[in-house]
């Protein structure tokens, strides 16, 4: 195993990297003595050389998708392609500031308006939605957007009707990404889990017995995280709105319908996209985000109170707006790849991007049927979900055992342990981009590692054996996280 040294562990003591010139700045008053050190400062001693050696080489040990195969299901890491990298770069964008909107300057910014105004516009085109705002910074922040719209568009028609607000219930499916039920309970709501049937979709029976006058909304991801299209999706949607619920749409999964099918048109009154997600924007490492809101006509009154009009400027504020949730449009420079994605797809690229994510999710789906169980065995969307329980119980080989094992291949491992309602779950999203000879070699490796489950299981836990550290125990490292060097 590759034991990783510190920069610390490689000072030599007198070496030097650069040298900085003698001040001609006058000392004028001394600081406080209980400010000076009482010893030298426990600095490192390399030369540039070993400091951009050392670093390079840490950083080649990274996963990225530049570097590997990332089949993150649900995450959906998707290459960024270098189009949207240099546009983002441009002088005019890269050196535009914001306070030109509060200070009322647009003119020095209309590209900036035009980009949003565009991108809106896009968004609106491909999901269906009557209009979008892209001032949320990540999906789950345009989740408490969505929500924060719903609950007063709920508040105010009870107040133009002389009547309480009786709405205090989101609905979501047990498969839902955990933001869901957090964020409604975040903005004051109760929380109503419906179970998933045996063809993994909503039970739409048991949905069906809770829906009721109270229920203010219903948050779904389409297809659902087990890459499953819910084929009663628009009767979900008029039961809802029969009782006077609104329709979220996570738009998490919006990466195996767009261009196909648009959520407004199904019966969604609010939506985010993960611009990351479906529009190959840069993510990772906690950021950068952007989570664009899109809405129906219904909620339009209620979006925040930034929006650019036709003329590109600022325009006047809608009449029931929720407030702004951040400053100015959010993350611009996010934006702004997305739209450049969007513009060098086009209309047919957009569709064939749905449409090759699909057919990778399904040559892997059925490649990888012999090897591990499929609790639902059917056709899948962009992602699909397996199990390593029979795995386990027969070999004492889990998922967690399977994820450490492909690390070494030069692969990052996909999801596990995600939906909670598959026992040792395996989440697989290939995306668009990669080749078959990508996915072939993912294949493989995957036989491989199942065929040392059957013959050494004792060997897994000695993977990874490439990296610095094999399996260190995550719970402890999240929980009592130490990033310092221990200087001798």
């Amino acid at each position: 195993m590759n034991t990783i040294k510190t920069i610390f562990d490689k000072s030599t003591d007198g070496r030097v990297g650069i040298k900085l010139p003698i001040s001609n700045t006058p000392t004028t008053k001394k600081p406080h003595s209980k400010l000076l050190r009482e010893h030298k400062a426990s600095l490192p001693s390399l030369s540039e050389f070993d400091v951009v050696r050392h670093y390079t080489n840490l950083s080649s040990k990274n996963f990225s998708i530049d570097k590997n195969f990332y089949p993150l299901g649900s995450c959906t890491m998707k290459y960024n392609p270098k189009i949207c990298e240099r546009v983002a770069n441009l002088e005019g964008f890269l050196n535009a500031h914001p306070h030109h909107i509060s200070n009322k300057n647009t003119k020095a910014i209309k590209g900036c308006l035009q980009v949003i105004k565009e991108l809106e516009e896009a968004l609106c085109d491909i999901s269906g939605m009557s209009q979008f705002t892209t001032m949320p910074q990540a999906g789950a922040h345009g989740e408490m957007l969505g929500l924060m719209m719903i609950s007063k568009y709920h508040s105010q028609k009870a107040n133009s009707q002389g009547k309480p607000n009786t709405k205090k219930y989101i609905i979501v499916p047990d498969s839902s990404h955990g933001t869901n039920p957090a964020t409604a309970s975040m903005v004051g709501y109760e929380v109503i889990v419906i179970k998933s049937d045996e063809n993994g979709i909503m039970n739409y029976d048991d949905f069906k017995s809770k829906m009721n006058d109270e229920v203010a909304g219903v948050m779904l991801t389409v297809p659902n995280t087990l890459g499953i299209f819910n084929n009663k999706i628009k009767q979900i949607c008029d039961l809802a709105h029969s009782f006077d619920a609104l329709m979220y749409y996570d738009g998490a999964n919006l990466n195996a319908i767009m261009g196909v099918i648009k959520p407004g048109e199904i019966g969604f009154d609010v939506m985010h996209i993960n611009v990351h997600k479906t529009f190959a924007s840069p993510h990772g490492g906690g950021g950068p985000g952007s989570g664009p809101v899109g809405v129906s006509k219904t909620l339009e009154p209620f979006l925040p109170k930034l929006c650019v009009n036709d003329d590109l400027d600022i325009s006047t504020p809608p009449s029931l707006s929720v407030g702004n949730i951040s400053p100015f449009f959010g993350n611009f420079a996010i934006s702004l790849r997305a739209l450049v994605y969007i513009r060098a797809l086009g209309a047919n690229g957009i569709r064939n991007a749905s449409s090759k994510a699909v057919l990778n999710a399904n040559y892997l789906r059925v490649a990888l049927k012999p090897y591990l169980s499929n609790p639902y065995d059917c056709a899948c969307m962009h992602e699909f979900v397996l199990s390593a329980k029979e795995l386990l119980k027969e070999h004492n080989v889990g998922a967690m055992d399977l994820a450490k094992y492909l690390i070494d291949f030069n692969l990052h491992a996909p999801t596990v342990y995600f939906p909670l309602i598959v026992p040792e779950a395996i989440m697989i999203e290939p995306t668009e981009s990669e080749s078959k000879q990508t996915l072939d070699y993912f294949i493989s490796k995957i036989k491989d590692a199942i065929n040392l489950a059957k013959t050494s299981p004792d060997e897994f836990k000695t993977y990874p054996r490439t990296l610095g550290i094999c399996r260190p125990d995550d719970t402890k490292a999240v929980r009592e996280l130490d990033i310092r060097a221990k200087i001798k």
